[in-house]
């Protein structure tokens, strides 16, 4: 198979996380006799310092001539703490976003038994966690009309959704559940919004085509609550834009790392895949980022190739690693693995090198080291 990756590195860690995938999709196209071929896209602050946009128009059609996109992370400090500021990083994803018409924000959260320890909930109730979020992306109040009053004293955000949006997110998320704990669960707070009200509306419609799925509707505050009370009792969340946002983060605490959750934001035809972590600016260069999010993001466009074997052997490629105890500093700062030297280790155990012993002195001496 030949497939056409644009490649867009960001700020921060970006690129390196990205070249840490680069790696093992060189490798699944070594082992399975794939075709990737890469093209360089440039968007955030690195595109704000060459071009004075976060992405330009030559890269959006870049992007969507494409057979997908991978993202590391964009965004820089210097942008956050000036309000008057007009062009920010985040601008060129919600461009790209609406460019590639890319609605359907998903996000996985599973939980990894060797790390349940870094997680602020106790360990039983992080027992069988295995849920997804599934975050409309390009209505709502995100995109909605946006007001400010001649003397800045009053401001106004819009939050509008149509049927249509609502339907399709809906189908996605129906269609998910299906395969498998037939649960979807509806977060909004229709006991105070129109648009909550008619989210309701829709998709209780979509539900009737879907009779083996159990469809329940939680309002966003009891649903923050349930999610680190009980995180094993869901098994898909469908949300709107804003309620999404906010819960896919609050649930990625839960798991122990940041660093260990990927996302996929897929429209009708293009996807994005990304870490959900931001660019950790802090690590810049220091070759200590955990590239892991950004490899299971691997894995999660492989699924959208429709080459399941191979997304799986990332994954279990990934577990490998987890369950050999090669991790980078945020899981373990006793002994921590560079981040290149865990895309080394992954790639070359997805080549075919499943006999790999790792001797562990010299892991922790110089980051990785193969014998």
């Amino acid at each position: 198979m030949k497939k056409h990756i644009a490649v867009i590195k960001g700020d921060g860690i970006g690129p390196e996380i990205v070249q840490q995938a680069i790696k093992v999709l060189d490798a699944v196209a070594f082992r399975f006799n794939h075709e990737f071929k890469y093209t360089p896209v440039d968007m955030g602050a690195c595109a704000i310092e060459k071009y004075g946009v976060p992405i330009s128009d030559d890269d959006l059609g870049i992007c969507a001539d494409s057979d997908a996109v991978l993202l590391g992370a964009i965004g820089d400090p210097k942008y956050d703490n000036d309000p008057t500021l007009k062009v920010r990083p985040e601008q060129g994803l919600l461009k790209l976003r609406k460019f590639l018409g890319l609605y359907c924000n998903i996000r996985p959260i599973v939980t990894y038994a060797n790390i349940a320890d870094q997680s602020p909930l106790k360990n039983h109730l992080l027992k069988d966690v295995d849920f997804v979020i599934y975050r409309e992306l390009i209505g709502g109040i995100y995109f909605g009309e946006k007001t400010l009053s001649e003397d800045g004293t009053k401001a106004s955000d819009l939050c509008t959704y149509t049927s249509r949006q609502i339907e399709r997110i809906a189908h996605e998320a129906f269609k998910a559940a299906e395969q498998r704990k037939q649960k979807v669960t509806v977060v909004d707070k229709a006991n105070v919004l129109e648009t909550s009200r008619l989210w309701r509306k829709e998709v209780m419609n979509v539900a009737e085509l879907y009779p083996k799925v159990k469809l329940e509707y939680l309002f966003v505050d009891n649903a923050a609550m349930q999610i680190v009370q009980q995180p094993q009792s869901f098994d898909v969340i469908l949300t709107e834009n804003m309620f999404g946002d906010i819960l896919s983060d609050l649930a990625s605490v839960i798991t122990g790392s940041i660093g260990m959750l990927p996302s996929s934001s897929v429209g009708g035809r293009n996807a994005l895949f990304e870490p959900i972590h931001g660019s950790y600016p802090q690590a810049k260069g220091l070759d200590i980022a955990n590239p892991n999010a950004t490899i299971l993001a691997v894995a999660m466009l492989l699924d959208y190739f429709e080459l399941h074997d191979e997304a799986t052997a990332v994954r279990n490629a990934v577990d490998w690693a987890m369950q050999e105890g090669i991790v980078t500093q945020d899981i373990s700062g006793d002994s921590p693995s560079a981040c290149s030297a865990i895309g080394d280790l992954i790639a070359n155990y997805i080549e075919g090198h499943e006999e790999l012993t790792i001797n562990k002195r010299n892991t922790e001496e110089s980051k990785g080291v193969l014998i």
